[in-house]
């Protein structure tokens, strides 16, 4: 009989509850499986049944050479598989068995036992007799436990594929969670302008980033608005143009820079981005040059460039009305938000040799 007619005939003897107790599901599913697949059922050196581990019972070891455990099997009644890895584990890790199979007749669980992680986390593959259509029962049975794929080590390479494959499919799902917050809450530059440039196809108007930032942060609700709470005011790393010059004093709720004590009310984030950079520029004469020099700016264009058209590719409007030149020569970019203006000034004092924090202060509305 066909492999196929094998699982189809055994479906319909579990869906019609023919397999009642784990001798049962033994005879009547294990070994003609087993047999199907090309193992010598009755040569009990190379399919060892009740074979013994410690003064306990594994129910087959399939041996290759003779005597020798390759895959062990443990057969629970239907619906009774529930903690029995952990015995099975114990059993493999004692002989040193590659693979492990646990299955109640319906379910099998394909097992390699000396992989990282959780019980459940170091099975390769669940199988449903009932669930799954026949040609992936039958291709994921010869893959894992024919005789021949055995014998050549073929299986274990197979299962040792699909349990990187799960494992990176595991990791990705767990990391994707804490990428998106950390996109959001930035918020990414790459995904402001994907949204942005969305409404202005929608509506006709680009919306302003610092928009669209409270829109993400507040939409997903991973903390408070951007733009609703004004940060800390945070030292910088410029150093005042002369000494004589006063302090002045600003209210809390303005927006301001300060650089080595020296407080500069601004009209908006993107007045400070473009006077800091202007007064950076006028202590350091190399500075433009160095700061455009960054192998990295933004996902998809630059902050600062010779000509406005090259800090926005492709987008002659964007160029027009969301640039500035803050020397001649220098233009920098203002369609940002201000979490994104925060950034460029960090880069910036990096580039000008300045403790952001420390010698720079900013509070940007």
């Amino acid at each position: 009989m066909e492999l196929d007619q094998h699982i189809l005939r055994i479906r319909s003897a579990i869906q019609s509850g023919s397999f009642s107790n784990e001798a049962a599901v033994s005879q009547g599913v294990v070994l003609p499986l087993l047999h199907a697949l090309g193992w010598p059922v009755f040569d009990p050196r190379v399919v060892a049944p009740e074979y013994s581990v410690e003064g306990r019972r594994v129910d087959y070891a399939l041996c290759d050479p003779p005597g020798k455990p390759v895959v062990f099997v443990e057969v629970k009644q239907a619906g009774h598989a529930d903690g029995a890895d952990r015995q099975l584990f114990e059993y493999a890790f004692h002989e040193g068995v590659p693979m492990a199979v646990l299955t109640d007749g319906q379910e099998w669980d394909f097992y390699l036992p000396a992989e990282q992680g959780r019980y459940d986390e170091r099975r390769v593959y669940k199988l449903d007799m009932v669930e799954r259509d026949v040609e992936e029962c039958a291709y994921r049975l010869r893959r894992y436990l024919a005789y021949e794929t055995i014998r050549s080590r073929e299986a274990i390479a197979n299962a040792r594929k699909d349990y990187n494959d799960v494992h990176r499919r595991r990791q990705v799902e767990a990391a994707l969670p804490e990428a998106w917050r950390k996109l959001v809450e930035g918020p990414d530059e790459l995904l402001i302008d994907l949204l942005a440039d969305q409404v202005e196809s929608l509506c006709g108007y680009k919306p302003d980033p610092d928009i669209v930032a409270r829109f993400l942060a507040e939409r997903i609700a991973l903390r408070p608005a951007l733009g609703l709470e004004a940060p800390s005011p945070r030292t910088s790393q410029y150093a005042p143009k002369s000494p004589s010059q006063r302090t002045l004093r600003v209210s809390p709720t303005e927006a301001y820079y300060e650089l080595h004590g020296r407080v500069v009310q601004v009209r908006s984030a993107r007045d400070a981005l473009a006077r800091v950079f202007a007064e950076l520029a006028e202590r350091d004469p190399t500075f433009l040059e160095r700061f455009a020099a960054l192998p990295k700016h933004g996902r998809k264009r630059r902050y600062l460039a010779r000509r406005a058209e090259e800090l926005y590719p492709g987008r002659p409007d964007l160029a027009r009305d969301h640039s500035l030149e803050v020397r001649p020569g220098w233009w920098i970019a203002t369609n940002l938000s201000v979490a994104r203006i925060e950034k460029i000034l960090q880069m910036a004092c990096e580039v000008a040799g300045l403790r952001y924090g420390r010698d720079l202060r900013v509070k940007l509305g």
